[in-house]
């Protein structure tokens, strides 16, 4: 069974860094994308970056120049370096893998960034 796993969240202060990973297991077939999400409270899950398996990337506007999403098509893992963190980036980070046939979802690290 595909599952995808992620990790690298936690609790940080308003201006520091973390690094999300996210690696998927099982039987998948070529990824044709991979992409983080966040929910916060109250809010709508939303997309944070794509990066498609050419190397395409796509981002939110209130990450640009924060966030970075990079990925390791071998390992079939995906990153997301963020820096400059600010309290509003407080929420669930769900990584998201698409291929041909369906979409898979992990099931979240939290990340919390106080003032």
């Amino acid at each position: 069974q595909v599952q995808l796993v992620e990790s690298g969240g936690g609790l940080v202060q308003a201006g520091g860094s973390l690094r999300l990973s996210c690696a998927a297991s099982g039987r998948i077939f070529s990824i044709n994308a991979m992409g983080w999400y966040r929910q916060a409270p109250g809010k709508q899950r939303e997309l944070v970056a794509i990066i498609t398996r050419g190397g395409s990337t796509n981002y939110a506007d209130y990450v640009k120049g924060r966030f970075t999403i990079s990925r390791d098509n071998a390992k079939n893992t995906v990153y997301l370096q963020m820096i400059s963190l600010k309290p509003e980036d407080t929420a669930v980070y769900y990584c998201n893998f698409a291929d041909s046939q369906a979409i898979y979802w992990g099931k979240g690290t939290l990340v919390t960034v106080s003032s």
